[in-house]
C-alpha cells in the first residue's frame, strides 16, 4: 500500500520524513488530526524496526492513538507521533537528538514532541537546544511514566467498580507484562492499593525491582498470559493481544498502559467473545500526555494529577454506555472521540 493510500484511508493529515546525513538521523513523524490543537506526542526510538515501512506504519499508528487520546481527556491537541529509527553500531547520541531538534523546529510548530520508549527527559534536553516545542523537560514536568501509571490504576479502579461493585483494588489479582518505567510505578500504585501482582519482563533487574521493592511475584511470560487473574495489565510494547496470546487469557478484564494493544480490531470481537472487558488503551493510559500538556500551558503537579484522575470518570462512562448500548468499550470511545472531532 502505498504511502498516500495509507494517509488518505486513514485520515492522516502528513507523515514527514525528517534525515541528517552527518549523525545518521533517520525520523519520521506522523501528524493524524490536528483539529483540535498542535499535534503532542512523544518520540519512540528504537533500533528493532526491521524497514522504513514498518517504522512509518508505526508513527502513522500512534499518532492516530494520540488523536484519540488528546480528544477523549479533553485537552486542546491533536495527534502526532514520532519514531527515530536509531543507527546500528557506535553513534553519538547527543548528536543525534540535537538533530532531530531542529527537525522539529523545521515543523514550525504544528509537532510538540516528549520522551516515549527508548528516550528520557536527557534526550529531551538535547532536542531543546533547537527548537521550543518539546516538553517532558527536567525542570519542568519530567518524566511522565508516574503520571501514565497513576491514570491506569485510576482506570482499574473504574473497571473493578463496573465488575465487582467496588473501586477498591484490594486483594484484586494483577499480572503486569512489561515492568519498564510506566509498568514498575504502576507496580507501585497497585501495591500501595493492596492489590496482589505478578510481573513478567525480558528485563530480570527490572524484575527483581518489583519483586524486592513491591513484592510483586516474578513469573515467565507464558505463565503470566496463562494465570486466572481479575486484570491484565499490557504494559510492553503494542499489538501484545493477538492470536498467540488472546486464547490463553483467564482474567475478567484487560486494563494497562501500552500502546496500541490490541493487534487488529478483531481482536477486540475476540476477547469481547470470551467475556473479557476490554479497556480501550488510549483512555486508560492518557496521564502522560495529560501531563505534558499541562507542561505546555504551564506545569502544576497538582492540576496534571488532579485532571489524570479523572479518567476513572471518563473509563466509569464509557464502560456504562457500552453496557447500556451492547456494542464493546472499545467502539463507544471511538464514537466519544468521533463526536468531539466533529463538533
Amino acid at each position: 500500500m502505498s504511502y498516500f493510500t495509507q494517509l488518505l484511508e486513514g485520515g492522516y493529515e502528513a507523515v514527514h520524513l525528517l534525515s541528517d546525513s552527518r549523525t545518521g538521523l533517520k525520523a519520521i513523524v506522523g501528524m493524524h488530526n490536528t483539529r483540535l490543537g498542535p499535534g503532542l506526542g512523544g518520540t519512540r526510538a528504537l533500533s528493532t524496526y526491521t524497514s522504513e515501512e514498518e517504522a512509518v506504519a508505526d508513527a502513522l499508528r500512534l499518532a492516530r492513538g494520540m488523536t484519540y487520546k488528546a480528544a477523549l481527556a479533553g485537552l486542546p491537541h491533536g495527534g502526532g507521533k514520532a519514531v527515530i529509527m536509531l543507527p546500528r553500531g557506535n553513534f553519538d547520541r547527543a548528536k543525534l537528538f540535537e538533530s532531530f531538534g531542529r527537525a522539529v523546529e523545521s515543523l514550525c510548530g504544528r509537532y510538540i514532541t516528549t520522551e516515549d520508549s527508548g528516550t528520557s527527559p536527557d534526550d529531551m534536553e538535547h532536542v531543546r537546544k533547537h527548537t521550543k516545542y518539546v516538553l517532558g523537560l527536567k525542570e519542568r514536568s519530567g518524566d511522565p511514566s508516574p503520571v501514565t501509571a497513576f491514570g491506569v490504576a485510576r482506570a482499574m479502579e473504574a473497571t473493578a467498580k463496573n465488575i465487582f461493585g467496588t473501586a477498591d483494588l484490594k486483594g484484586l489479582r494483577v499480572t503486569v507484562l512489561g515492568v519498564g518505567h510506566v509498568g514498575m510505578y504502576l507496580v507501585k500504585e497497585l501495591h500501595e492499593r493492596g492489590a496482589k501482582v505478578w510481573v513478567s519482563d525480558i528485563n530480570a533487574a527490572s524484575v527483581e525491582h518489583a519483586v524486592k521493592t513491591y513484592g510483586a511475584t516474578a513469573v515467565d511470560s507464558d505463565t503470566l498470559h496463562r494465570m486466572e487473574a481479575d486484570i491484565f495489565a499490557p504494559c510492553a510494547l503494542g499489538g501484545g493481544l493477538n492470536d498467540a496470546t488472546l486464547p490463553l487469557l483467564k482474567v475478567k478484564a484487560v486494563c494497562g498502559a501500552a500502546n496500541n494493544q490490541l493487534l487488529t480490531m478483531r481482536h477486540g470481537e475476540q476477547l469481547a467473545s470470551r467475556g473479557i472487558l476490554y479497556v480501550p488503551d488510549y483512555a486508560a493510559n492518557a496521564g502522560g500526555l495529560i501531563n505534558v500538556a499541562q507542561e505546555w500551558a504551564g506545569y502544576d503537579r497538582e492540576k496534571a494529577y488532579a485532571r489524570a484522575s479523572n479518567i476513572f470518570d471518563t473509563i466509569d462512562t464509557l464502560l456504562r454506555r457500552a453496557k447500556e448500548s451492547g456494542q464493546r468499550p472499545e467502539q463507544v470511545a471511538d464514537r466519544m472521540v468521533e463526536e468531539k472531532l466533529a463538533a
